[in-house]
């Protein structure tokens, strides 16, 4: 369904005016709906993942492989929210503005995962929406970048 700002009342938390298809890095939180413990549990500090974590995971880790204009760098899956990473959108430019931008490529993350779960017999929603915040320079992407993966 397209966005019909008659219908739809919700205010963009996109940047105005930034190209979200053109080269760029990204720190990206995307959450499970009401923000439930699906995933795993933190055991002595350190994130244990259960089988729904680990597709999770996986999934994430295949983004790069099947979409190669991106790279990935550190991630993290977390109880209560399901991926905090960067995501650095590079290797080439995009002629279609619909096509492979950041939000298109949550998208279809967020479905494969969903797709794979549900195969399983695990059925979750996602939030609608994801955070992204665009990393600029070195100095932003070290200030924001977890210090430790802990896996």
């Amino acid at each position: 369904m397209r966005f019909n700002p008659d219908k739809h009342h919700r205010r963009s938390i996109r940047l105005k005016g930034h190209d979200y298809s053109r080269p760029g890095t990204y720190y990206v939180t995307i959450c499970v709906q009401d923000r439930k413990c699906l995933f795993g549990h933190i055991i002595d500090g350190e994130m244990h993942l259960n089988e729904y974590g680990k597709i999770v995971q996986t999934e994430w880790l295949k983004s790069s492989e099947i979409r190669n204009e991106i790279e990935l760098d550190v991630f993290v899956v977390m109880p209560n929210q399901s991926k905090p990473h960067n995501l650095t959108i590079g290797k080439k430019r995009f002629q279609n503005q619909g096509k492979n931008t950041l939000s298109s490529i949550i998208g279809s993350y967020k479905s494969a995962v969903t797709k794979h779960s549900n195969r399983l017999g695990f059925n979750f929603a996602w939030q609608s929406r994801f955070n992204d915040h665009i990393i600029r320079d070195y100095k932003s992407h070290q200030r924001i970048k977890p210090p430790k993966i802990p896996y």
